[in-house]
């Protein structure tokens, strides 16, 4: 392993540092600072000629967390690193992956084009918010899923008389996934979405009366859409109501909706840094260190990595928080 590196920058470094856990080696030593001017300053301590080189950096916002991604991923790569992989465990702007209006950008593919530009020669991301991204990437992706980490913990609370939902048809193939896993019905909240962070849910479809409901979904951002969905669960006659998301972004007023939305747990991953809000009731976080670790051991001793690809696959245990 003396020719694995792993570095970080600051959108996320203690997740580097478990990641580096799971691995047994330690983080790289590099420096992300600032010029008086504002601008973003990286410097690699740590000689890379001829290393296998893995840069872990959610491009969640601010911006400055893309270009810490991108310059490091120059330096590295500018330092004789015999390979760049980039590992984004949360892809920001991946929402953007298509003109749904006149004269707007598809960002994801600007992103992505940055990344490979930059010097990447794969990536390694947790749950794309469009499968298709991958597409937009001309470098190998390598594209995981959370689902058994989650899955894996609601298992072991032992629920039983469970239904998977999800708060739009755009979800089913996921709440269906969740379903097979813990051998769950499934319903479907019907929504119409009214603009970015403001939607309306419409009506039900499936039976959730009496039933312990496991809401399911790949991003909590305003968690409009979870607090609307949990609404009409409730009115259906819905008894329990567990939420399970792979990136918790918990922006705006988010953490509020959710803790008046009368919801026994809210369980998110640590793809990206989270509030101190979520070290309480009712939310809890698990870790996806251990299925990142797994892949970059695999990518680095040119394993097969398909196998980690399916959803049905077992990962990483939840590390709680």
């Amino acid at each position: 392993m003396d020719m694995l590196k792993v570095f970080t920058g600051t959108a996320h470094p203690a997740l580097a540092e478990r990641i580096c856990e799971t691995l047994g080696v330690a983080l790289g030593r590099a420096t992300v600072s600032r010029f008086p001017d504002g601008e973003v300053r990286v410097k690699v301590l740590d000689d890379v000629r001829g290393t296998d080189a893995y840069v872990v950096q959610p491009t969640n916002a601010p911006g400055e967390n893309l270009m810490e991604l991108l310059l490091l991923i120059d330096c590295l790569r500018r330092a004789s690193a015999e390979r760049v992989t980039a590992v984004v465990p949360y892809f920001g702007y991946a929402r953007q992956d298509r003109k749904d209006e006149g004269r707007v950008p598809i960002s994801a593919k600007l992103v992505a084009n940055l990344i490979a530009e930059a010097g990447a020669g794969r990536m390694l991301t947790i749950d794309l918010h469009a499968a298709q991204v991958q597409g937009f990437f001309d470098i190998p992706v390598d594209h995981l899923y959370a689902a058994p980490v989650l899955a894996a913990h609601f298992q072991s609370l032992g629920l039983t008389n469970l239904v998977t939902a999800c708060s739009d048809v755009g979800g089913v193939k996921m709440a269906r996934e969740y379903g097979r896993r813990l051998g769950a019905g499934l319903a479907i909240v019907d929504k119409r979405r009214m603009g970015p962070g403001e939607c309306e849910a419409v009506h039900l479809i499936g039976e959730v009366a009496g039933k312990t409901v496991l809401l399911t979904d790949d991003i909590i951002a305003t968690a409009t859409s979870v607090a609307e969905a949990a609404r009409i669960l409730r009115d259906a006659g819905a008894g329990d109501i567990y939420v399970g998301a792979t990136h918790g972004v918990f922006c705006d007023d988010a953490i509020a909706k959710l803790r008046e939305g009368r919801i026994k747990q809210v369980v998110v991953t640590d793809t990206l840094p989270l509030p101190p809000e979520t070290a309480e009731e009712p939310f809890r976080v698990l870790t996806v260190a251990g299925l990142l670790g797994e892949a970059i051991r695999r990518i680095h001793f040119h394993l097969s990595v398909s196998e980690l690809f399916e959803p049905r696959v077992q990962g990483s245990s939840g590390r709680g928080t």
